[in-house]
């Protein structure tokens, strides 16, 4: 995969990333998040590491995000009151974020081997997600199986419990 479509997720990640904690309001926070876990999945891909990458959408981006906005949603969180700025902390926060990136930069600029770029790495032989499919359905398929149930269990007590009564 190109340069291009490495900085394009990246700076989806840092944009988004930096809006999950910017947002006053949870919902969109959250959904802040979803955006970076899909940059980080894009991420994921131009490596050749397509398992982790799809992975990443279905459990972290599908699975835990909806977990997370169904919480917000049962705990009736209202968006934050705004605050003023305290500048004395922000300007230490920026001091510090610079303090780091200049420590980094210096240490990269003395390592000679980060001036250069990786070889490709090898195709393997087989496919990952084949040997983990295989993995996962001979040897370990009661457990996931039942972790199936316990989830789809704690789904429905999940409902259960957040139903309101009409009367």
């Amino acid at each position: 995969m190109s340069s291009f479509f490495f900085w394009v997720f990246a700076l989806m990640m840092l944009i988004f990333g930096a809006a999950v904690v910017i947002n006053r309001n949870p919902v969109a926070s959250a959904l802040s998040l979803v955006v970076s876990f899909l940059g980080l999945a894009g991420l994921f891909l131009s490596l050749d590491a397509y398992f982790i990458g799809i992975i990443q959408i279905l459990v972290y981006a599908g699975a835990i995000m909806v977990l997370f906005l169904f919480i917000i949603m049962l705990l009736d969180l209202r968006a934050e009151k705004l605050r003023k700025i305290n500048w004395i902390a922000t300007a230490g926060g920026i001091a510090v974020a610079l303090a780091l990136l200049f420590q980094i930069l210096s240490v990269i600029g003395r390592f000679p081997a980060a001036k250069q770029t990786f070889p490709p790495l090898p195709k393997p032989a087989s496919d990952d997600v084949h040997q983990i499919g295989l993995l996962l359905f001979n040897a370990y398929n009661l457990p996931f199986q039942v972790v199936g149930v316990v989830i789809l269990v704690a789904t429905i007590g999940v409902i259960v419990l957040s139903r309101r009564e009409t009367r």
